[in-house]
C-alpha cells in the first residue's frame, strides 16, 4: 500500500486539477492500467488512449469493481464519491506512477538507454560484457528479452509498458544489480514508456527509415523526432557522429556530448570526446568471420571482433566509448568484445571448420541486403541465403526479399518462417516473384527443418550459409499457435546424426 500523495509527488507537470490533503492520504492498493487485469478494491486505475481501445471508456466499470482512483486525461461521467485526477498525459502519469511505486528504482541503478534503427541488441551485450567484467552487475532491457543474473524474462515490445519497466528496475535492484542497459525504442519514447527516467548515458546508433505507417510513425521526421526524445533526459549522450542524423539528436540537448565514428570528426556537433576506430582488418579462420581494428579518444587501443562486419565495429566503439568511463583496462575491453555473440544478430554456429553458418534476424529488405553485402566482403567462394516471409504481412516484404537474395546470394533456399495463417507455398510463391526479378540460383524447400538439413549436408569448402529471419526466435507460428523451433537445436540434432 502506498498514499496517493506520495505516488503523485512528482506531477507538477502534468497535473490538471487540485488534490486536497485528505485525498492525499488516500491509501492505494495497486496501479492498474489493462483493462484486461483484475481490479482490486482500492486500486489506482490509469486510462490509457490506445491505437485500438481507450481505457477512459473502461473508467466507470474500474469504479464499479472498487478503484479508489481513476487517472484520466478527460472530463468523466462517474458517482461523485470516485476520486478523478485529471492530468495531461495518462501515459506520463503512468510513468511516473509506476516509479514512485517501486521505489524509483531507476535512482538506484546507472542506466545506460540506446536508441537508433540497427545494432541496439548487440551494443547492449558489448556493453554489458565489458562492464561485467570490470565488476559491475547489469541488467538488460532489450528485443532479445529481459536480463536479471542468470534469469531471462521474454518481452513483446523492445521497450515494454513503463510500469513493467519499473518493475524490471525493481527486479533488478533487488538482484544486486547496479547498471541497467537498455534499449529505447522510438514507440517506447513516443508513448512515454521511460518517461521521468533520467539516464546516466544515452546513445544514438544510427538511423534509417523503419516502423513508418500503420500504428507506428506517421512519417520519417515523427519517428526521428521521437528518437531525439531520449537525448532530452539523459546526462551525457554518446552519438555515431558519422550519421547525418547526429545534430539533430543532440539539438537542444543539455547533455555532456561525446561522440564515436570511422571519420574524421565533421565537426558538425561539438563533442567532449571523439572515439574513433581505424586499421579495420577482416578475418577469417577455421570457419570464424570476424574483424579487427584500432581505436583512439578516452584512450588509445586494439580490439578484435568474432561476428563479421564493419557496421560491429560501429557498434564495439559505441561500447567502448560507454565502457571508457569505468573501465581503462584495454586487455580487459578487447576479451569481452571477442567474446561477445549476441542470439540471432550474425550469430555463427560452428558446423565445420572449413565452412561458416550465421544464424541472423534480417526479416526486411534493407536488413537482409545489408547482411548479404558484409559476408560479401569476406569473399566466400559460395554465399547460401536460407529465408522466408511471414504470414499476413506486406506482399511488397516477401518481392524485395526474394530479389535482394537472388542478387546477392550464389544460392537461395526460400522456406518458410512464421506463416501465421497463411499457407506456406503461398507465401514462397510471391518470394519467388521477388526471386526471378534477378539470376541467382534458387530452390524452395517449405519445411524449415528440411531446409537447413539441405544447406548443412550440402555445404562446401568456403561456403558462408545465412539463415536469416528468425534470429532470437525459438519458435514457429502456425494459424495462431507457436510451436517450438529453435534453430540451434536443428542444427545440433542435423549434425548429430551425420556423425
Amino acid at each position: 500500500m502506498k498514499r496517493l500523495g506520495e505516488l503523485i509527488s512528482k506531477f507538477d507537470d502534468i497535473l490538471l486539477c487540485d488534490v486536497d490533503l485528505g485525498v492525499g492520504e488516500k491509501e492505494i492498493s495497486a496501479i492498474i492500467y489493462d483493462t484486461r487485469t483484475e481490479i482490486t478494491e482500492g486500486s489506482a486505475f490509469v486510462c490509457i488512449e490506445g491505437a485500438s481501445f481507450d481505457g477512459h471508456n473502461f473508467a466507470g466499470e474500474a469504479a464499479s469493481k472498487g478503484a479508489g482512483v481513476i487517472f484520466s486525461e478527460k472530463d468523466l461521467d462517474l458517482p461523485e464519491e470516485t476520486v478523478v485526477i485529471k492530468v495531461s498525459d495518462s501515459r506520463k502519469a503512468l510513468s511516473l506512477l509506476s516509479a514512485a511505486w517501486f521505489g524509483y528504482p531507476a535512482e538506484k541503478l546507472t542506466t545506460i538507454g540506446l536508441t537508433g534503427t540497427k545494432g541496439k541488441s548487440t551494443t547492449c551485450y558489448m556493453i554489458r560484457n565489458i562492464l561485467e567484467k570490470a565488476g559491475r552487475k547489469c541488467g538488460i532491457i532489450g528485443t532479445i528479452g529481459i536480463c536479471i543474473g542468470e534469469k531471462t524474462f521474454e518481452t513483446h515490445n523492445t521497450t515494454p509498458e513503463s510500469y513493467c519497466i519499473q518493475e524490471y528496475m525493481s527486479m533488478m535492484v533487488d538482484a544486486g544489480c547496479d547498471t541497467l542497459v537498455m534499449e529505447v525504442s522510438s514507440q517506447g519514447l513516443k508513448q512515454s514508456r521511460v518517461y521521468g527516467i533520467d539516464f546516466d548515458y544515452a546513445v544514438f546508433t544510427n538511423l534509417s527509415k523503419d516502423h513508418i505507417g500503420g500504428a507506428e510513425h506517421k512519417d520519417f521526421e515523427e519517428y526521428r523526432f521521437c528518437k531525439s526524445l531520449l537525448f532530452k533526459q539523459c546526462k551525457t549522450a554518446v552519438i555515431n557522429t558519422d550519421d547525418p542524423n547526429a545534430a539533430f539528436m543532440v539539438k537542444d540537448s543539455k547533455a555532456v556530448i561525446e561522440g564515436f565514428g570511422m571519420n574524421e570528426n565533421s565537426g558538425d556537433v561539438k563533442v567532449k570526446v571523439y572515439e574513433r576506430a581505424s586499421g579495420l582488418k577482416l578475418t577469417a579462420e577455421n570457419g570464424v568471420m570476424g574483424i579487427e581494428f584500432d581505436y583512439t579518444g578516452h584512450f588509445s587501443g586494439k580490439a578484435g571482433l568474432s561476428i563479421p562486419g564493419k557496421f560491429n565495429v560501429m557498434n564495439a566503439l559505441c561500447a567502448i566509448t560507454v565502457a571508457s568511463h569505468f573501465t581503462k583496462d584495454t586487455t580487459l575491453i578487447a576479451d569481452a568484445l571477442f567474446n561477445t555473440h549476441v542470439r540471432g544478430r550474425l550469430e555463427p554456429v560452428k558446423i565445420s571448420d572449413i565452412c561458416t553458418l550465421l544464424i541472423d534476424y534480417a526479416h526486411n529488405a534493407v536488413a537482409l541486403t545489408s547482411v548479404l553485402n558484409t559476408l560479401r566482403e569476406y569473399n566466400p567462394k559460395r554465399l547460401v541465403c536460407l529465408f522466408g516471409c511471414g504470414g499476413n504481412r506486406s506482399k511488397d516484404r516477401r518481392y524485395e526479399m526474394g530479389e535482394a537474395s537472388s542478387r546477392l546470394s550464389d544460392l537461395t533456399v526460400v522456406t518458410s518462417d512464421n506463416p501465421r495463417f497463411e499457407k506456406p507455398e503461398d507465401i514462397i510463391s510471391d518470394i519467388l516473384i521477388g526471386v526471378n526479378r534477378a539470376d541467382g540460383e534458387y530452390i524452395t524447400i517449405p519445411d524449415r527443418r528440411d531446409a537447413i538439413r539441405y544447406v548443412i549436408e550440402n555445404s562446401r569448402e568456403g561456403d558462408c550459409i545465412l539463415l536469416a529471419g528468425k534470429g532470437n526466435e525459438d519458435y514457429q507460428e502456425i494459424e495462431g499457435v507457436r510451436y517450438h523451433m529453435d534453430e540451434r537445436e536443428i542444427i545440433a540434432d542435423i549434425l548429430s546424426s551425420l556423425h
